[in-house]
């Protein structure tokens, strides 16, 4: 397994009031003490939908959808694109291992998957993980554009012939 810790880190700020308030809103210059665990590292595996030797599984505490899950890496890393080739493939197999078990109990009309890395793109937890958010027909009045949604300008927009 690559090298990378458990929740190691350094305050950068104040966190005087902010216990307990995980995750900080992204205007917050707020960054976890070191002493203060990471809530995504150290988790049980009974507490996991679906687990392996890399990484769990899980419902979010904060849903976008019925059924949105999380998959997140044993060890601790916050940026995607520093997973090694084995944790990555791990990751990809969980997703799908996730999507079979939320087609099995919530049977969604299609999926959304994003990662987040870095405060810029929404990233909350600094611990890497893959939300997979299922959808359903009518959850939204107009789905066109996924997660170009993110940037809301960007959401809509007209396919030109022969473009992809």
């Amino acid at each position: 397994m690559a090298s990378g810790s458990l929740c190691s880190g350094s305050v950068k700020a104040s966190s005087a009031g902010r216990r307990g308030r995980w995750p900080a809103p992204l205007t917050s210059n707020w960054v976890r003490p070191v002493n203060d665990p990471c809530r995504f590292c150290n988790r049980s595996d009974e507490r996991s939908v679906i687990h392996n030797e890399w990484a769990q599984a899980w419902y979010d505490r904060h849903p976008v959808s019925e059924g949105h899950m999380l998959i997140v890496p044993r060890r601790h890393f916050a940026d995607y694109f520093e997973c090694t080739a084995a944790e990555r493939d791990a990751l990809w197999t969980m997703v799908a291992d996730a999507k079979a078990h939320l087609d099995d109990v919530h049977s969604p009309d299609g999926y959304n998957v994003g990662v987040n890395v870095g405060r810029a793109a929404g990233q909350s937890v600094m611990h890497l993980h893959i939300h997979l958010i299922p959808r359903y027909a009518g959850d939204v009045e107009n789905p066109q554009g996924g997660v170009r949604s993110v940037i809301p300008a960007k959401q809509r927009y007209t396919l030109l012939e022969g473009s992809g």
